[in-house]
């Protein structure tokens, strides 16, 4: 069986909007920053699209637009095949800043839309403004959808009284099992809404790879400590994990990470060892 045949069994969630997406993308976060990587960088993402993770995060951020160009060069001949996410900076929230800053990503990705457009975090311009600013571009096609990035509960609620808010279709959020803040009220008010979270850094930030009270779980599936942590933030409905590979080793790691089904025992275990909120927490970032 060729890879690209493979692509069809990533189980999927859908947005509100009706779209099935995979449960298991690919981050670009940190890529682009040395051109000595891209080539590597790139042949890492065109991989992840072979195995069936299509849906690609980026941002205006990540190396300064870095990120987003080796992005473009992965996807170049393979645009319909992919679900392109990215993001805009608060900075650029305004809704001439979010005008701009849309022309500047879709140059560096090489297309003519993207498919969802993230609010990368708030900032001082008012979320009406950010929101009608996205539902022009979509009007326009430059972008299909749109959603948030670091909202709490507090703020998905503000969203959703501004004009046009019920049209969000995710909140991405850090989401592992060191930081499970979100399981205490975001992650249940988004599964009522249909709303998916998008949790980047799922395995931390390559701490949880090191972390021995994954060992006994990882031993028992012949699977990694990551791997572990991985199978664990996609383990409920609702939630898309985005880790960054930039190895076809890792890619790889990442994809069979799917295969792995947690027990009630692995889950309990996992619990005892990474206990879950009992009250609400402030939304951690990175």
């Amino acid at each position: 069986m060729k890879e690209h045949e493979m692509s069809s069994s990533l189980p999927t969630t859908r947005l509100p909007a009706g779209i099935d997406v995979p449960v298991l993308g690919q981050g670009t976060w940190n890529m682009g920053e040395d051109r000595r990587r891209r080539s590597d960088e790139v042949v890492a993402l065109k991989l992840g699209i072979d195995l069936g993770m299509t849906l690609i995060d980026t941002a205006e951020m990540y190396a300064s637009g870095g990120a987003e160009e080796v992005t473009g060069e992965a996807i170049e001949g393979r645009r319909e095949e992919v679900f392109l996410v990215s993001k805009v900076l608060p900075s650029n929230a305004s809704r001439s800043g979010v005008m701009r800053a849309c022309e500047a990503s879709l140059k560096r990705l090489g297309t003519d839309r993207i498919d969802l457009y993230l609010l990368h975090w708030r900032g001082g311009t008012p979320l009406g403004e950010t929101v009608a600013a996205f539902e022009a571009l979509k009007q326009q096609g430059k972008i299909l959808h749109w959603g948030v990035s670091n909202f709490d509960t507090d703020d998905m609620e503000e969203l959703a009284g501004v004009a046009s808010g019920e049209a969000v279709q995710t909140n991405q959020v850090l989401y592992n099992l060191s930081s499970r803040g979100v399981d205490f009220d975001l992650l249940p008010w988004s599964r009522q809404r249909g709303i998916p979270v998008m949790a980047y850094s799922p395995i931390g930030q390559g701490d949880l790879t090191r972390d021995s009270k994954l060992a006994p779980v990882a031993e028992r599936h012949g699977a990694t400590a990551a791997q572990i942590a991985l199978a664990w933030t996609m383990r409920q409905p609702g939630v898309i994990a985005i880790p960054k590979a930039s190895r076809p080793g890792h890619v790889r790691d990442n994809r069979a990470a799917l295969d792995i089904e947690l027990t009630e025992t692995d889950i309990a275990e996992l619990d005892r060892a990474f206990p879950p909120p009992s009250r609400k927490r402030p939304l951690e970032m990175i």
